[in-house]
């Protein structure tokens, strides 16, 4: 129900997501370690933020947080791990509820968390589109040159990546430094000129 939730959320199809979240999340709670229930926590409190209420999708996004900081060691279900570290995925999912509510710095600071709590060896593709979308936060607030050093760690991550999903992030990241180009901006200039490159080569 968890995983069909955020299916739903990814198919811009909330309309029955909150439900099965919730279901998922009152059958999971008791019977499962404190990081699974905080990713059936964090996925619940974005299909709240999708269904527009603010105070408990921000309520239900914390209780997650607190499950995460209060893990006693136990062992985590198999099924659990698909998406790699669950810190990592309940700071991807909790920007993610900050992104819909608008916050975009909290989001952008969420997404750069979720960054760092995966190694990023074993997680280069994930990681990288973890700093484009914590770039994509930081340039919706303004913040051209934040945005500019996000994404070049992200390409930095993308080295070696074959992927649809990071030639189309890159692909975007032109277009949104296109204005930024033509205003004489070095460093998104810097940046696109790289980004070209990482194109021509992928």
């Amino acid at each position: 129900m968890r995983t069909m939730a955020m299916q739903g959320l990814r198919l811009h199809r909330p309309e029955h997501c909150q439900h099965l979240a919730e279901t998922g999340l009152n059958r999971a709670k008791g019977r499962v370690d404190n990081q699974t229930e905080a990713l059936f926590r964090v996925v619940h409190a974005h299909t709240m933020a999708k269904a527009g209420q603010r105070h408990d999708a921000l309520a239900e996004a914390e209780q997650a947080r607190v499950l995460m900081a209060t893990d006693r060691g136990d062992e985590m279900p198999f099924w659990a791990l698909a998406w790699g570290p669950a810190a990592a995925s309940v700071y991807s999912r909790t920007a993610k509820v900050y992104q819909t509510l608008g916050d975009h710095q909290a989001a952008a600071e969420q997404y750069a968390h979720a960054a760092t709590s995966r190694p990023a060896a074993t997680y280069a593709r994930i990681v990288a589109l973890d700093l484009v979308a914590s770039a994509e936060m930081h340039l919706k607030r303004g913040g051209i040159e934040q945005a500019c050093a996000t994404w070049n760690r992200a390409l930095d991550h993308m080295d070696g990546v074959r992927s649809a999903r990071t030639r189309k992030a890159v692909t975007r990241m032109r277009g949104d430094l296109a204005r930024f180009r033509a205003r004489g901006l070095r460093c998104a200039a810097e940046l696109d000129e790289r980004a070209r490159d990482f194109l021509t080569r992928t």
